[in-house]
């Protein structure tokens, strides 16, 4: 019996290894959507994540056939963070990352810079 269960783990650990390393190989077979989980670095990815809304639409970069990676995996994390902290919408968890943003480069909310030498023409 102990044979036959240390036999069964090893087989499992070297084919979990030979399917990782040569995963370059067989995993554009793959279908596009599995286990319904957000695909990582995919505008599609954080769309399927919660960061999109009528005013942040990412559907017309998908429509076009957009390649790029996705919106910034910092910035993500942190916005996704605040939206299940706070419990809000992706809008409001957006305006609050911006607004932290903002305030950690000495800008106002308004968007103008806080330099008390600050000289402006209007």
């Amino acid at each position: 019996m102990g044979y036959t269960l240390f036999f069964l783990v090893f087989v499992v650990l070297i084919s979990g290894t030979a399917l990782y390393l040569t995963r370059a190989r067989w995993q554009h077979n793959l279908p596009e959507i599995y286990i319904g989980l957000p695909r990582p670095g995919t505008i599609l990815g954080d769309i399927e994540a919660g960061l999109s809304s009528d005013t942040f639409s990412l559907a017309g970069n998908v429509d076009s056939g957009d390649s790029r990676a996705g919106l910034d995996g910092q910035a993500k994390a942190e916005i996704l963070k605040i939206m299940k902290k706070r419990r809000m919408q992706f809008d409001d968890a957006r305006r609050v990352y911006m607004e932290m943003r903002f305030s950690q480069n000495n800008i106002g909310p308004d968007g103008r810079p806080r330099d008390p030498k600050l000289v402006t023409f209007s």
